[in-house]
């Protein structure tokens, strides 16, 4: 599964573009994990003390930020889902 980095978290990860080795489908939840898993200085970035999805990252699902889905971290993404996450961002 693909996993896509936008902003910071891009820098951190090296390159856009993230393939996981997922078999069969995960959740929101699962993606996260394995994301801090294999890039430690992700966690401070996008998770809080309690290990909870900070509520300005965002992790999109086919364009629908992770809160919004059904059943929010507990979603079931598929193989062939887009996976985007970003950090916050601030502008003026």
């Amino acid at each position: 599964m693909e996993i896509n980095f936008y902003a910071t978290l891009r820098q951190i990860a090296g390159q856009k573009t993230v393939e996981f080795p997922f078999t069969g489908d995960v959740t929101v939840q699962d993606l996260v994990d394995a994301v801090v898993e294999r890039f430690p200085p992700m966690r401070d970035e996008l998770l809080d003390e309690d290990g909870d999805l900070y509520p300005h990252v965002h992790v999109f699902v086919n364009g629908r930020d992770a809160p919004y889905l059904p059943d929010a971290m507990d979603t079931v993404v598929h193989p062939d889902d887009k996976v985007d996450v970003f950090p916050a961002v601030a502008g003026g």
